[in-house]
């Protein structure tokens, strides 16, 4: 259960049949909005019906459910950053070779962490924090193309790692990381949509969750219609390069249109090669996923990004994922399983 702790960066306005919630955490802008103008039978149908709950009552009830839903994502920001020396999780990284108690929100993301890690036979590994120090990523970084950071100590060479397998005891709340500090990164965003999904679906259908290019849409907008994403330009661009129609799912992107910067003379990114601890997604700019669960949609996103240009199209065919994905060139390919989710595309 989220906790309501408001903040001073929460937004909350009523306005075109719903509730719509902005703020700021994890490093993303985080928007919520809540339609109050229940639909039922298929909008496609000439006999839907709509039952208006504009009284003020019900308006002021779901602008205080918003606030507290923002207030959520602060709440996991605050134990799951690894930016706070004083979080949960940089507590347990400051010695991961031993037992620690942790809040429930840390516990379960750990345990999403080696589930994500198993599931894809260790394409997905949280132990990267190593690498990312190593090349200067740390909270005073300021990503962007002119950005450039002198790494004070010698290349070298990183110990051998074997397979993950953190222990964890519900019971206690104990977890033992077993050697090695993790990075939540992406997936941290994907549990937090996810959690505040599950609060709102408790008397909800209709919402949409967006913590900077991690969503959840769920029943239909406003409008009476799926909800509609636009999936941003990798390269900048203002306008989206495609336009996806979906509802009850999840859509994730990994991208490295803004975590980017240079070390010496390499142009390096965030998103950490398990297989060789160096930036992958070899000829990739950004990768978009469509899923049921916005943990696996991201999980599967980071994966298929590091897969690279030229196995992308056959892992995700392999995993029947509905992926979009832009490379280097500017090309935007797509897989199969995508199909009449993507109304609109590029040419």
């Amino acid at each position: 259960m989220f906790e309501a702790v408001q903040t001073l960066d929460d937004v909350v306005t009523r306005a075109s049949g719903e509730i719509v919630g902005r703020s700021r955490a994890m490093a993303s802008p985080i928007l919520i909005r809540l339609p109050y103008r229940q639909h039922s039978g298929d909008a496609t149908t000439e006999t839907e019906t709509e039952t208006e709950t504009e009284s003020d009552d019900e308006a002021e009830r779901l602008t205080d459910r918003v606030r507290q839903m923002l207030a959520g994502f602060h709440d996991f920001e605050r134990v799951c950053t690894r930016f706070d020396p004083d979080s949960a999780l940089s507590r347990i990284n400051a010695a991961p070779s031993r037992w620690h108690r942790v809040p429930p929100v840390l516990f379960d993301a750990i345990r999403a962490a080696r589930q994500a890690y198993r599931t894809t036979e260790g394409s997905f590994d949280p132990r990267v924090l190593e690498e990312l120090l190593a090349l200067g990523y740390d909270d005073s970084l300021r990503f962007g193309d002119d950005t450039t950071v002198e790494v004070r100590r010698a290349p070298r060479t990183f110990r051998s790692r074997g397979t993950w397998n953190p222990r964890l005891v519900r019971a206690f709340g104990a977890v033992h990381l077993r050697d090695d500090a993790i990075d939540l990164g992406g997936l941290g965003k994907g549990i937090a949509v996810g959690r505040c999904a599950t609060e709102l679906a408790q008397d909800r259908r209709d919402f949409l969750i967006d913590a900077g290019g991690d969503c959840y849409c769920a029943g239909q907008s406003a409008e009476g219609t799926k909800w509609r994403v636009g999936v941003e330009d990798a390269f900048g661009g203002p306008d989206p390069i495609a336009v996806l129609e979906v509802s009850d799912q999840a859509v994730a992107t990994s991208s490295i249109r803004l975590r980017h910067w240079r070390v010496g003379e390499s142009q390096v990114h965030h998103l950490i090669d398990p297989a060789t601890r160096r930036p992958g997604g070899k000829g990739l700019k950004s990768v978009t996923v469509v899923a049921p669960d916005p943990v696996w949609a991201e999980v599967w996103a980071k994966v298929l990004f590091l897969s690279g240009r030229d196995r992308i199209a056959e892992k995700a065919h392999e995993q029947r994922l509905q992926a979009l994905w832009i490379d280097d060139r500017g090309e935007v390919g797509a897989s199969a399983a995508l199909g009449a989710t993507m109304i609109w595309r590029r040419t």
